[in-house]
């Protein structure tokens, strides 16, 4: 544990708590930064201030208590994994329901990177050795198209895709009553949630999050929708779709239903469009709805006949 403390000069007098820090701090990035603001591991004075957005004074004594990191490694392990598509440069994975993308505090094996590592020669090292390869990431309970790549040219290639909205994301899920509208977009600011850690909310204060929705299918008491993310948010399309009320059947963290005894959401990234890293040729790959959504979708549809 090391703890660090900084006066305010006048120049930073009036900058953001969290970005004076990140800025003071060696390798230490905001969102860590964020974090451990939330957590109570920093102070003013002698106030403990729990708000990013505090507003420094000049001859503050900011001070931060900063725990030293486990250290955690990624091996390989022999787990079966879809791949949709494969060359030199990315490759494109269906994830299955249940598999965490990659290793973290309470999730050191059994993830897609355990497999990567033990299914693929290569992989980019631009995030490190607990994520190479990954470009973006899919909740647990979320399946469906993921991009890994295979170089760092790739993955700094696709990362600006998704940066840019060049790179679409489509997204089929079973939500919650029945939607009024055809077509919409969400967009609202999503930020962790104030008091349950695990889970995210939407909150003025959050980082900015768009997502455009259109209704495939009507049924009693639910509707199937067809999501495009605009930004890649924790947690995103559930929270939004949490936001207008129409919480995605299987996600009791926020309010879904789960009347048919389900093992996670019925969420599933279904189809990827992109643009190839090295050749400039566009793609588009499509993932087939899970067996057990689709058995879900045909209860309904018995119902409605």
């Amino acid at each position: 544990m090391q703890i660090f403390t900084f006066i305010v000069s006048a120049e930073d007098k009036g900058e953001r708590l969290d970005s004076y820090l990140a800025h003071s701090l060696e390798n230490v990035t905001r969102s860590r930064v964020k974090n451990l603001i939330e957590e109570g591991a920093v102070s003013v004075g002698n106030k403990v201030v729990k708000k990013s957005g505090y507003t420094l004074k000049e001859s503050d004594l900011v001070s931060i208590t900063v725990e030293e990191p486990t250290e955690l490694t990624a091996i390989p392990e022999d787990l079966p994994i879809d791949i949709v598509y494969e060359d030199g440069d990315f490759l494109v994975i269906n994830k299955a329901q249940g598999m965490v993308t990659h290793p973290a505090t309470g999730s050191p094996s059994g993830t897609l990177v355990n497999a990567l590592l033990y299914h693929v020669k290569d992989l980019s090292g631009i995030n490190g050795v607990l994520r190479p390869g990954i470009v973006h990431r899919l909740d647990k309970d979320t399946s469906g198209l993921i991009m890994v790549a295979k170089n760092d040219k790739a993955h700094l290639s696709l990362s600006a895709q998704i940066a840019e909205k060049s790179a679409k994301r489509y997204y089929i899920a079973l939500v919650d009553g029945n939607i009024k509208d055809d077509s919409g977009i969400i967009e609202q600011p999503i930020a962790r949630h104030r008091t349950e850690r695990k889970k995210m909310a939407v909150n003025k204060e959050g980082r900015a999050a768009k997502t455009a929705f259109k209704v495939l299918e009507r049924f009693k008491n639910y509707t199937l929708v067809e999501y495009e993310l605009f930004t890649g948010r924790t947690h995103q399309i559930r929270v939004h779709s949490s936001f207008i009320h129409h919480p995605v059947v299987g996600d009791p963290v926020y309010g879904g239903s789960n009347k048919f005894h389900l093992e996670g959401q019925l969420l599933h990234a279904f189809r990827l469009e992109l643009t190839h890293p090295s050749t400039g040729e566009r793609m588009s790959f499509e993932a087939k709805i899970p067996v057990y959504f689709e058995k879900v979708l045909e209860k309904l549809r018995k119902t409605l006949a």
